[in-house]
């Protein structure tokens, strides 16, 4: 028996992304002060993209809008994992915290590309 899915908030990758803005945030207040309008910005920017273009390709009416959506979100995770990886070499994370941070973002990783590939095959009889 297959999960009905009534809105994005019922998807896992989502409820994921969610989770991870929250630990970044929690993160990025322990960055110094000066990097507040900097790294820190960007890095609450990149977290908050993936779980926002996770809703936002979801409500789309087309399957194609939906997987761009996914690969902004994606390429977002991305940017936001390049982002913490520069944070720990600056000392501004613990090695633990950004080990598990990191790990989130690779299983959303997966997941994304999962969902991805998914939404392509059962779009290929679509045309």
């Amino acid at each position: 028996m297959s999960v009905q899915i009534k809105s994005f908030r019922d998807l896992v990758v989502w409820q994921k992304a969610m989770s991870l803005v929250e630990r970044v945030y929690a993160i990025t207040k322990q960055f110094p002060a000066d990097e507040r309008y900097a790294l820190t910005s960007q890095l609450k920017r990149a977290a908050v993209s993936v779980p926002s273009n996770i809703a936002e390709g979801y409500g789309r009416n087309s399957s194609a809008d939906y997987i761009r959506f996914l690969q902004i979100a994606l390429g977002s995770l991305y940017e936001m994992q390049t982002q913490l990886e520069l944070a720990c070499r600056l000392g501004f994370v613990e090695k633990d915290e950004f080990r598990s941070a990191s790990e989130l973002c690779t299983e959303i990783g997966k997941m994304l590309v999962s969902l991805i590939a998914k939404l392509r095959a059962s779009t290929k009889g679509d045309h």
